[in-house]
């Protein structure tokens, strides 16, 4: 992993946060690579928002996709495939860097290859605020999640929204 393909990650989120007019907080922090570190800082530094999970996929014959749940959330495979109309499987580690340039366990959901379609699941929603890790896994940022269209409508990912679950939230909690 190059420091400048992670610097380049972040400085996309800081101008897209800019472009948006969405404002944000962010924290530096030691790495987070795994959830058990995350929860920890998270308690240490006082972040409430809602941590997020960044789920890269393969598509079955070729291609790329990106989940954006909770960090709680389950893949559905089945209902993954039924919206892009191929199996899909987690990537490798390696094929992963290769392919989007983030370290595994720090995934941003934005400012990726623009083939690489984003499923934004609905769950999002229902929280107050979202924190994701933007590239370098030293940061993180939290925005309202009232604001997520406002980014997503400035990428030019092709996007597909999950079906709603209802119930999903009393799960998550």
């Amino acid at each position: 992993m190059l420091p400048e393909q992670l610097e380049a990650i972040y400085l996309n989120n800081l101008a897209l946060f800019s472009k948006a007019g969405v404002g944000y907080q962010q924290w530096q922090h030691e790495p987070i690579l795994d959830f058990e570190t995350d929860q920890r800082i998270s308690a240490e530094l006082g972040i409430t928002a809602a941590p997020t999970k960044s789920l890269f996929m393969k598509l079955k014959g070729g291609g790329h996709c990106l989940l954006l749940t909770h960090r709680d959330s389950r893949l559905d495979s089945k209902l993954v495939k039924s919206l892009v109309g191929k199996r899909v499987s987690i990537c490798s580690n390696d094929e992963m860097v290769a392919a989007i340039g983030c370290e595994p366990g720090a995934v941003c959901p934005f400012g990726l290859p623009e083939h690489i379609t984003l499923l934004i699941d609905p769950v999002l929603y229902s929280f107050d605020e979202l924190m994701y890790t933007p590239g370098k896994p030293t940061m993180t940022f939290a925005f309202a999640s009232d604001k997520l269209d406002v980014l997503l409508a400035l990428l030019p990912n092709p996007q597909i929204q999950l079906p709603s679950a209802p119930d999903l939230q009393a799960h998550i909690a």
